[in-house]
């Protein structure tokens, strides 16, 4: 789990530091910056998007899980508890569920998290874990210096997200193969390019509703071993 704490820690000192820098910026410069962390938001997204080799999978994968989520309202979850964080902390900043909702997403989704995670469970090898930790945190002050506070507590779902994977690594392990990982990552990679359109607000995106599309790819191998014995 050392991998994992560390990677929450850097993404609460991150974000602490992107709040004092948030004083310092004027609004325009806020707004500029803000755009140019959508498109690299954006860029990868479709990084790990082009890596699919099985593109129906992910047209499937997509489909059933929007309709998982949309049964599940999973978006309205998350920003529900974005608002009592906020309440909470008696915050009156109406960006904190935004923060924290986006930057949650864009920190666990992707292969760097899934890996990760199976590494440190497995073979007790943080390396992954410290790279991301350090593009989490940078992420994080940029982020935090235009959404505020709320970034920090996406940590909580950094945490949670892959320290289950990593408690979970042994039995898991013979399911969540290379190329498995390379269709959740290609599934996640789309729906973060979506909250890079969010983030640029050219279309609101119910991301959050989308989630259970990455773990599609996993359930139709596993499902393909059971009934055919057959391996994507």
């Amino acid at each position: 789990m050392l991998g994992t704490v560390v990677n929450s820690v850097s993404i609460i000192v991150g974000s602490v530091l992107g709040v004092f820098l948030k004083e310092g910026i004027k609004g325009r410069y806020k707004e500029t910056i803000m755009q140019g962390m959508s498109l690299v938001v954006m860029l990868i997204g479709i990084m790990g998007a082009v890596e699919s080799k099985n593109i129906l999978l992910v047209i499937i994968s997509l489909a059933l899980g929007s309709i998982i989520g949309e049964k599940v309202n999973i978006e309205e979850k998350l920003d529900k508890l974005g608002s009592i964080l906020e309440n909470k902390l008696g915050k009156n900043n109406s960006s904190f569920a935004e923060g924290f909702v986006t930057s949650s997403l864009v920190f666990c989704i992707g292969a760097m998290a899934i890996v990760g995670a199976l590494e440190s469970g497995l073979q007790g090898n943080y390396k992954t874990l410290f790279a991301k930790s350090v593009i989490d945190g940078i992420s994080s002050i940029i982020f935090a210096s235009t959404m505020g506070i709320g970034v920090a507590f996406s940590s909580v779902c950094v945490f949670l997200y892959q320290g289950i994977i990593t408690v979970l690594a042994s039995g898991i392990k013979g399911y969540l193969t290379a190329d498995v990982i390379k269709e959740m990552s290609a599934v996640g990679g789309l729906l973060v390019f979506a909250i890079g359109l969010n983030m640029m607000e050219i279309k609101k995106i119910r991301v959050g509703n989308m989630l259970p599309a990455i773990f599609v790819p996993l359930i139709y191998h596993i499902l393909s071993i059971i009934f055919t014995g057959l391996r994507f």
